[in-house]
């Protein structure tokens, strides 16, 4: 008997947001145009960074890798997501789940040592502007950015390795997409063995951002040094941007998977999977882009270029 229970499952229910099915049609069309916002603009600043000389540099370089991982992350959870709120068929089958959870684990692990890349770029420029281009050369901005993709891969190998066991009882996944805690939920393991594998797996991911959270202290500290009070605004605006974004990223992973009951289910933890798979992805390209002089001035330049051709071929074609 019990190794009929302990089976492999070779399909899931994705029971995310049935509890309101009145709400399907509103819900649809709120995420379908948080996720064309989502695309535009992250592609677009990808598209910019890439074409424009001008940003090839270290913060731009992680900016640009920082929007291709937005998408990413968009693509391998919204879609689904969508799908399901116009379909009664709500299946996933064990390779897509394994496979979607595999994608985004890599996405966002990438994304967390990313951001602390980020960190210490602004910490450089900021604390050590003299020293930046030896300090924070080009050379390490490519191997901090590969390092941030192998890092990504490695640790959802390891996660997606645990997974591949039997599961029991249930196949219902109350989520909106495949993630390590519903799954382990399922499994037969025992939870604290589950929950020692959790928190070591995330833990020391989470002790890398650390190193972000103490080069912002260190540039909030370097930022009421300044004695020009301009330099302290211009500074505090830009940090205080890029700290709004860590913050939301890292607080709403850190309020799912860092606590002592980590199997135990709660309404609040689908609310937090938003805010980091779906609300963040939103806003990085206005957080990063649209405060930033650089890019705005670029845009103009991009945007008059191309009214001015134009004009000229209007003017052209009515000769």
């Amino acid at each position: 008997m019990v190794e009929e229970n302990h089976t492999m499952k070779n399909k899931f229910i994705l029971t995310g947001f049935m509890d309101h099915p009145e709400l399907k049609t509103l819900l649809f069309a709120v995420f379908f145009a948080i996720y064309l916002i989502t695309m535009v603009g992250n592609l677009g600043l990808v598209i910019l960074i890439s074409k424009e000389c001008c940003f090839h540099t270290p913060m731009y370089i992680f900016l640009g890798n920082l929007a291709l991982l937005d998408s990413c992350c968009a693509c391998a959870i919204t879609p689904k997501m969508l799908k399901n709120f116009l379909s009664e068929d709500r299946m996933v089958s064990f390779c897509e789940c394994i496979a979607q959870f595999y994608f985004l684990c890599t996405v966002e692990t990438a994304d967390c040592f990313l951001l602390v890349a980020m960190a210490y770029d602004r910490y450089v420029a900021i604390c050590s502007p003299l020293q930046y281009h030896i300090m924070m050369s080009k050379k390490l901005c490519i191997q901090m950015t590969i390092g941030a993709y192998i890092a990504g891969n490695l640790h959802s190998m390891i996660n997606v390795g645990l997974l591949l066991r039997a599961f029991c009882g249930s196949n219902q996944i109350n989520h909106f997409y495949c993630d390590i805690l519903p799954l382990y939920r399922l499994s037969w393991v025992d939870p604290y063995v589950n929950e020692l594998i959790l928190f070591i797996s995330s833990g020391s991911i989470q002790i890398f951002t650390i190193g972000s959270v103490i080069s912002y202290l260190y540039i909030l500290f370097t930022i009421f040094k300044m004695k020009s009070k301009e330099g302290r605004i211009k500074a505090f605006s830009t940090c205080a941007s890029h700290f709004l974004s860590v913050s939301l990223f890292y607080g709403s992973i850190f309020f799912i998977y860092f606590r002592t009951d980590l199997l135990e289910e709660r309404d609040q933890d689908i609310l937090a999977a938003i805010l980091f798979t779906i609300v963040v992805p939103l806003l990085n390209p206005f957080i990063y882009s649209l405060r930033n002089k650089e890019v705005i001035s670029v845009l103009r330049k991009i945007l008059k270029i191309k009214s001015q051709r134009s004009l000229k071929q209007m003017t052209a074609s009515v000769a």
